[in-house]
């Protein structure tokens, strides 16, 4: 990286463009507390909250929550390889499956799940802070959103930077308030509410993993950086350990503060089970979610900038600069924050449907990516060819494009979406969810048929000859001036 001069000259110069290898930098090992404490907030107790809603005890959501975040963590923990052998972000290389410019359809998805994650952490947000202090719900959200955007603005390393800091400000606090838990200090009697039953076991398993899942678009986004010659399995378990560990965790602390507190403010039944340890702790445990959930809020404004300037791209071609950069970022605050702003629905079912939804249309995109990036062209891709509308992947991709919509539209019959709709097949099943479990399926077992008439062999030339290419740059695809 070139020497910074500076504030304005730290805010980081690339966006869509490819990381060339003289750039690369960082640890494989600083992924794992990144992916930490993307789940270590208060947001991950709501998720908790869900089961027992539902009538489900909390050992059954504990268990229903465990197994749908391992889940989930597999396909985003996978992407993680392919930012750090290709030095791409994650919606670039999915022009390989779609298209140059049919990847507006997986960007809307994409895109639709980081405005969303905002949308719902500004919720949650302003409504715990106004349930403990009072503070007006609206100028929470405009300061908030100013410092999210502030994040994603100065860019990648800052990300990691704020991420690996807040990470050991976090860890101690959550540690004094679950042992306080285990010893029977943090209040809370009884064996709790609830019981099992299938429906609202499944709708903990589908939530859980639609957690992990709606970050797969992020993975190689904060991975592109790293060198080169990073070994798969070292990222992709530093990844899963990382994202499943404190998910796993807060989840479960969520499902005791529903049964044993009876809460439903995940923000101030956390502050009051801190305060029952001992006076302050609460304060600092709240303050510190909110730092850790506003940071996440500009790590989505960060992807979803990436998301929108490839978008661009694909109609129009972009410079990435860092002013493009900025006015995408602040475009996008107005937005989640305007929304943010006129929502009245509660926390939770904000919360529920959302991620439900934004499983139901990623679920056929990770499919498609993976299936190609394993088990068609095995990770090979002409870098260069990924820069062009009308190059070896073409414009419109339709093996990936139809397996997205044959998968989608398998599993809308199956949609159990709260208050919202359910489909006949979800009907048919009482209510269970498999909607994303038949879209996930169907989408890959359909990309892996379609990619058989693909002449990987005449690709390979290409991808030869791009990486030769790229070697005799100095200058790298898109690069900014």
């Amino acid at each position: 990286m070139q020497k910074r001069r500076g504030l304005g000259q730290s805010i980081e110069r690339r966006s869509i463009d490819y990381v060339p290898h003289d750039e690369r930098h960082g640890k494989v090992w600083h992924q794992g507390p990144f992916w930490f404490l993307g789940n270590f907030q208060f947001f991950t107790i709501t998720i908790g909250f869900i089961g027992p809603s539902l009538g489900l005890s909390m050992w059954w959501t504990v268990l229903a929550g465990t197994l749908g975040i391992l889940f989930g963590t597999l396909f985003m923990a996978f992407h993680a390889i392919q930012g750090a052998q290709l030095g791409l972000p994650q919606m670039v290389q999915s022009r390989a499956q779609f298209g140059y410019r049919g990847v507006i359809l997986p960007l809307f998805a994409t895109f639709f799940t980081y405005v969303a994650f905002n949308v719902v952490d500004s919720v949650l947000i302003s409504s715990g802070l106004g349930g403990l202090f009072g503070w007006d719900r609206a100028v929470v959200m405009l300061v908030i959103s100013a410092v999210a955007a502030l994040i994603a603005i100065y860019g990648h390393d800052w990300v990691h930077l704020v991420f690996r800091t807040l990470f050991w400000i976090s860890l101690p606090l959550y540690a004094i308030l679950t042992l306080a838990v285990f010893l029977g200090d943090a209040g809370g009697t009884g064996p709790g509410s609830g019981d099992f039953n299938i429906v609202a076991f499944m709708a903990q398993f589908t939530a859980s993993a639609s957690y992990n899942i709606t970050y797969a678009p992020y993975v190689s986004d904060y991975s592109r950086y790293l060198p080169h010659d990073t070994k798969p399995r070292a990222i992709i378990t530093s990844v899963f350990l990382g994202a499943s560990g404190s998910a796993v965790w807060l989840i479960a602390l969520g499902a005791w503060l529903a049964t044993r507190l009876h809460a439903t403010d995940a923000l101030v039944s956390l502050h009051n089970a801190g305060e029952n340890v001992f006076g302050g702790l609460g304060t600092l445990l709240a303050f510190a979610s909110v730092a850790v959930l506003v940071a996440t809020m500009g790590m989505n404004a960060y992807g979803g900038m990436l998301t929108t300037v490839t978008a661009v791209d694909a109609f129009r071609s972009v410079t990435p600069t860092r002013r493009i950069r900025i006015v995408t970022i602040l475009v996008l605050a107005i937005i989640w924050t305007v929304v943010s702003i006129g929502i009245s629905a509660s926390a939770i079912d904000t919360l529920s449907s959302t991620l439900i939804i934004m499983l139901y249309l990623l679920a056929p995109w990770t499919a498609v990516n993976l299936v190609d990036y394993f088990f068609v062209r095995h990770g090979h891709y002409a870098i260069t060819e990924l820069f062009t509308a009308r190059g070896l992947y073409g414009t419109w991709g339709m093996r990936g494009i139809c397996a997205f919509l044959i998968g989608f539209a398998t599993s809308v019959p199956f949609f159990v979406v709260p208050g919202i709709w359910t489909g006949p097949l979800g009907d048919a099943l009482h209510g269970v969810d498999i909607a994303w479990l038949v879209g996930l399926t169907v989408s890959g077992c359909s990309y892996y048929l379609l990619s058989r008439s693909l002449d990987v062999e005449a690709e390979d030339r290409e991808v030869k000859r791009s990486h030769r290419e790229l070697e005799d740059r100095d200058v790298p695809p898109m690069a900014q001036v």
